[in-house]
């Protein structure tokens, strides 16, 4: 797999991603100093999140523990507050290629891949929650562009089944290990479900790492267990208000995250994938899983299909009268296609989620 001109595995060094985030904090001004200090700190890539809050919650959202932790009291307001336009973004990018890194993008919503396509990404990247949600990584595979796919929270089923929908863009993908968690306690990063992930039926690309602890030297442990991409949070300072900012290094400790990386990446090339301190919790075992301190975030984080209008009882559904929004726990996006044309037993309210109950079998 190739991003841009660069190799992505196969004994290269492991591509290491600032993942920019929220962090911010709706300022596109901030967002051009981690730009900046993601380059000076030895990163490969950029990565920003393009969303809606009105496109990606439901009237049923809520927030996560760990957003409700970091002092956060409205999902809505906090998104809102969050968002950055494809016009914030436009400068961000370019100075990114200007600084000889690349620039990558979460889009979370169908509705704006198109949107997000007018811009020189250098890869696509799905959230885990849209592990399940067909629709969208079947769009972002109909760009052309390469593909990194997060699988936090999910089970190896649900990851085989994304290869499969995926199938096309085969020779363009990559798979992330991650521990949707923030920040993840050591005990719990298992850095050695990239083995599992690595044997996922009709899957041939490289496998990494998305990296929420808050050690700095967890992606070293990665890339000696064959990490081809680390991704990992930058912020500005750890001590800001905001979700993601705990779960983050500032630029000082990504510079050394990156150098340890890199040094242990070469070490494993050369070492034939020895492990050195194998004995590190951080490994855990070669399995993939949902761990309990996930299952918050796949709650809320997760998409459901909901009604784009109020439907009333007997309509047909079609695709003009769909959405799909957080928070999971109604049909999932990957069956849409299973309910299309069925007809509703009783009304639905617009934005609320539909669950099987709705339809006639």
């Amino acid at each position: 797999m190739r991003i841009g001109t660069r190799q992505i595995g196969d004994g290269a060094a492991p591509y290491i991603i600032a993942e920019i985030g929220v962090n911010h904090d709706g300022s596109p001004a901030r967002a051009m100093e981690l730009v900046e200090a993601a380059a000076e700190s030895g990163a490969d890539a950029i990565k920003l999140q393009l969303f809606r809050t009105d496109l990606l919650m439901s009237r049923a959202a809520g927030l996560a523990a760990y957003q409700a932790a970091a002092g956060e009291r409205d999902p809505f307001a906090m998104l809102r507050r969050l968002e950055l336009l494809v016009d914030d973004m436009a400068p961000l990018v370019a100075r990114a290629h200007a600084l000889g890194i690349h620039a990558i993008v979460t889009v979370f919503s169908l509705p704006l891949v198109p949107e997000a396509d007018r811009l020189p990404w250098d890869a696509y990247k799905s959230a885990s929650p849209d592990i399940i949600h067909k629709p969208l990584l079947g769009a972002l595979a109909a760009t052309g562009r390469p593909m990194i796919v997060s699988t936090g929270a999910a089970e190896s089923e649900e990851v085989a089944r994304a290869v499969g929908w995926l199938a096309p863009a085969a020779d363009r993908l990559a798979l992330l290990q991650c521990v949707s968690c923030y920040p993840t306690p050591p005990a719990e990063a298992s850095i050695a479900g990239m083995a599992a992930i690595r044997d996922t039926p009709n899957f041939r690309g490289p496998v990494g790492y998305s990296d929420h602890t808050a050690q700095t030297d967890t992606g070293g442990l990665a890339a000696a267990a064959g990490a081809a991409i680390l991704e990992k949070h930058l912020t500005y300072s750890k001590a800001a208000a905001g979700p993601d900012h705990a779960a983050s290094l500032e630029p000082a400790e990504f510079r050394v995250y990156a150098q340890m990386a890199k040094d242990e990446g070469a070490m494993q090339a050369w070492t034939s994938g020895r492990l050195p301190r194998s004995g590190d919790p951080r490994y855990g075992p070669p399995v993939k899983r949902i761990l309990e301190c996930e299952r918050d975030v796949r709650r809320a984080s997760r998409q459901s299909i909901v009604a784009a209008r109020d439907l009333p009882a007997g309509a047909a559904l079609s695709e003009r009268d769909i959405a799909y929004k957080r928070p999971g726990g109604g049909l999932e996006p990957w069956q849409v296609d299973h309910f299309l044309g069925r007809h509703l037993l009783r009304p639905v309210a617009a934005d609320t989620g539909l669950v099987a109950g709705d339809l006639r079998p």
